[in-house]
């Protein structure tokens, strides 16, 4: 490029990113750089790529700085490689949304530490933005601020990000308290077959709310003169159900309580947020949940979100089938109790740290050294259960470490419709795995890893579950469209290149 060209690329940044409203360290952080890189880039000073070029046009939302369609983006994978080292787990995803949605409680200021950075969450931000929801992150983009408006603008809502996220669903909770009648779309997000919302509708009809559903959004009502006259029996133990019969709850001015509710980790996580709110729940960890509601809620919070342990299964998994020696840092132990221990009977070699508190001060975490071991496969099939059994989400990565184990491990994903179909795209790289029905597989190890060029499933576990196969076979492997990782992981390539992994992005442009 010649400097007159850079010059001119680098007025077109500023002047985008000037609009958008952002410093150079916000568009630094954004792009994972420097300040003073950025400033180069915008003074012409330095040579920059098309890639580089298509993601500062995202980040900043410009077409002009994009130079066109950036088209979806692809990793290539050199595998076979050594991870070493340590890495910290992220804060939890599914925590992150469900507290995003129940800013919608609060009439102050919501401060949340550490948010995960993934497109999840920024689909949930631009639908709050769209809605009047003032969000900004701070502290160089660690942290982020959430100042709701005395009234939300529903019809001006971004309904393409709002199909885009299962997350939306959440806002049936807390909505129901603002507005007579309202409505948005249906929710969007994996594609793991047909998920009903049915549970959400049962238990939200106990706070007045009727849900019809037409032309692709669903059209709420609320009767005021309804409220709970008995406990709120969830008919599926569902984490989203829970959570969105809490929401309710919360603003509810008298007790609600809530059986076969689930015990999860984004469930723990959202009411500690809400005790913070002033709202008082009994049962924290347990099926049933006693929840002293608040008829208004106005209070400036601050609240840091424990961290992921699916993001920490991911990891022991990546140590597993790349036959590495990994620590793992601020791992969430009491979410993955049953998990580490069938990897125990399995043979897996490793180490655990005292136990401390996560920073919501509740959380047990510990780090975790993982290291090269001859694993056997299990006796008994793996299976989730709702917690504190084997965690739904992370029954996939068994997939990748059954492969990697000595002898036969049948797998049953009973809880969605398909997913279990996209593990027998580990086969593609050398995986002996036999779908048995639209719910279970027979994988058969060891594997011996080969490359592959192919593209991501659509479904966010099995998608990760074929990258770490990739990082463990010889050669050069490319997975293509990889925006499903992108809504649950923060930076996954740049995290496990600090390890020793060999992973690319790029796009068609």
């Amino acid at each position: 490029m010649t400097d007159d060209y850079l010059s001119r690329i680098g007025k077109l940044i500023r002047d985008a990113r000037q609009h958008r409203g952002w410093t150079q360290t916000q568009l630094a952080e954004a792009l994972g750089t420097s300040q003073s890189a950025v400033n180069r880039i915008e003074r012409g000073n330095q040579n920059i790529s098309l890639e580089m070029i298509a993601r500062i046009g995202e980040a900043l939302d410009s077409e002009i700085v994009s130079l066109g369609y950036a088209g979806p983006m692809h990793l290539r994978v050199v595998g076979g490689r050594r991870l070493s080292g340590a890495i910290d787990v992220k804060t939890s995803k599914n925590a992150c949304v469900a507290l995003l949605c129940a800013t919608l409680l609060n009439s102050g200021r919501t401060t949340l530490r550490r948010v995960a950075r993934i497109e999840e969450v920024y689909r949930i931000l631009e639908v709050l933005g769209s809605i009047g929801v003032r969000t900004r992150w701070i502290n160089d983009g660690a942290d982020l601020e959430i100042v709701p408006p005395a009234e939300l603008d529903l019809a001006a809502m971004d309904t393409e990000a709002a199909r885009r996220t299962r997350s939306v669903i959440m806002f049936l909770g807390p909505l129901l308290h603002r507005m007579g009648q309202f409505r948005i779309p249906y929710a969007g997000g994996c594609d793991l077959g047909t998920r009903t919302v049915q549970p959400h509708m049962t238990a939200l009809r106990h706070f007045g709310l009727e849900v019809t559903a037409t032309d692709g959004m669903y059209h709420a009502r609320v009767d005021r003169a309804v409220a709970p006259t008995r406990a709120i029996v969830l008919t599926e133990r569902g984490d989203t159900v829970t959570e969105n019969a809490l929401l309710a709850a919360a603003r509810h001015d008298g007790v609600t309580v809530i059986r076969n509710a689930s015990p999860n980790y984004m469930v723990q996580d959202l009411c500690f947020f809400l005790e913070e709110l002033g709202v008082k729940v009994e049962g924290v960890g347990t099926t049933t949940l006693t929840v002293h509601g608040l008829a208004e809620i106005n209070r400036d919070v601050d609240f840091a979100p424990s961290e992921d342990p699916v993001e920490a299964m991911s990891l022991l998994a990546a140590a597993v089938v790349t036959e590495s020696e990994l620590t793992i840092r601020r791992v969430p132990v009491e979410f993955l109790e049953i998990e580490l221990a069938v990897l125990e009977e399995m043979g897996l070699d490793h180490e655990r740290s005292a136990e401390y508190r996560a920073d919501n001060g509740r959380t047990r975490l510990l780090d975790l050294t993982v290291r090269p071991s001859k694993l056997q496969a299990p006796i008994d099939k793996i299976h989730p259960m709702p917690f504190p059994g084997i965690n739904i989400d992370n029954v996939p990565f068994f997939a990748a470490i059954a492969a990697s184990a000595q002898g036969s491990t049948l797998i049953h994903d009973w809880v969605y419709d398909n997913r279990a179909i996209y593990l027998t795209e580990l086969n593609r790289l050398g995986a002996h795995v036999k779908l048995l029905d639209p719910h279970r597989v027979l994988v058969e190890g060891p594997t011996r890893w080969r490359a592959a060029e192919m593209m991501c499933p659509p479904a966010l576990r099995p998608a990760v579950v074929v990258l770490l196969a990739m990082m463990a076979a010889p050669g050069t492997s490319v997975l293509r469209n990889v925006y499903v990782i992108n809504r649950g992981y923060e930076d996954l390539a740049e995290r496990l290149n600090s390890i020793g992994a060999q992973i690319e992005t790029f796009r068609d442009i």
